[in-house]
């Protein structure tokens, strides 16, 4: 018994650098002169047949199961739920602060998981929020981010959906990485695991009219939810980098000449980045 249980905890790192050294091998730069900020999305049909089988997936299961869920469980209950699987986070989060070299927020991470654990009844509130304690919210592939690793190519992942190759990284890494999770289980056996897809439930439930906008009422529902998560990760990351976040803001219409005000014959709507 003890020898499967040290095997278990053995092959977990070795697991991740292997999946880490498959997804490294398979990594895809943008062409040389591609403009920053652009989608590189060299394997857009098979993201395409990945993006088709998520829909399928959320349309038949958890969106049904998501909107029961908020529907039958009171909102309060909701939002302690959201606080457990979240504060099962903090652990890991410290660890990726202390990797990115920001000991502060990884000291604020343990402080929260330590005062929420204990005075918030395991994470079920969040008194930590009440104290003023600053915020954390990081992952693995904001920490190959700080190292300098590049964002590579688009790629939705099956069930968790928008993602590129260095968060696919940041993903798997997350799943082996947080303390809580050393157990001699697989990690689907975890509490962290089952407590991430409720957390989720929730989040889908409660916003359920804007993703079905996204999903099943615009044009190309790939291409929109791509864009979503690109801007938004994008903006997450340069958060701390004041040269990078100004840049997202730079005018698209400045090397054309165009005006989108001046020029009524202008779409608006136009992707101005588009070829």
């Amino acid at each position: 018994m003890a020898k499967t249980v040290l095997s278990r905890i053995r092959l977990k790192p070795v697991i991740v650098l292997s999946l880490m050294a498959v997804l490294g091998a398979c990594a895809t730069r943008p062409p040389e002169g591609t403009p920053p900020g652009e989608t590189f999305d060299p394997y857009e049909n098979a993201n395409r047949g990945i993006h088709k089988f998520n829909l399928g997936v959320d349309r038949f299961l958890f969106r049904p199961a998501s909107k029961g869920y908020v529907k039958i469980v009171p909102d309060p209950m909701v939002t302690s739920f959201n606080h457990f699987a979240e504060n099962l986070t903090m652990p890991g989060q410290a660890l990726d602060y202390l990797l990115q070299g920001n000991l502060k927020q990884s000291g604020n991470a343990l402080l929260r998981f330590v005062i929420n654990t204990t005075v918030g009844g395991a994470g079920l509130s969040d008194p930590a929020s009440e104290l003023n304690l600053p915020p954390v919210d990081t992952d693995f592939g904001e920490t190959l981010h700080v190292w300098g690793v590049g964002e590579g190519a688009y790629v939705e992942l099956p069930f968790y959906g928008p993602s590129t190759q260095r968060d696919s990284i940041g993903v798997i890494v997350n799943l082996f990485s947080n303390p809580i999770n050393f157990t001699p289980v697989r990690p689907v056996d975890n509490i962290g695991v089952y407590a991430e897809v409720v957390r989720r439930m929730g989040d889908r439930g409660r916003f359920s009219d804007t993703v079905d906008s996204i999903l099943y009422e615009s044009a190309d529902s790939y291409r929109q939810a791509q864009t979503i998560y690109l801007q938004n990760r994008r903006f997450e990351l340069a958060r701390d980098d004041e040269e990078a976040y100004l840049g997202l803001y730079d005018d698209p219409y400045a090397e054309t000449g165009t005006d989108p005000v001046r020029d009524p014959y202008l779409d608006p709507y136009e992707d101005p980045y588009a070829e």
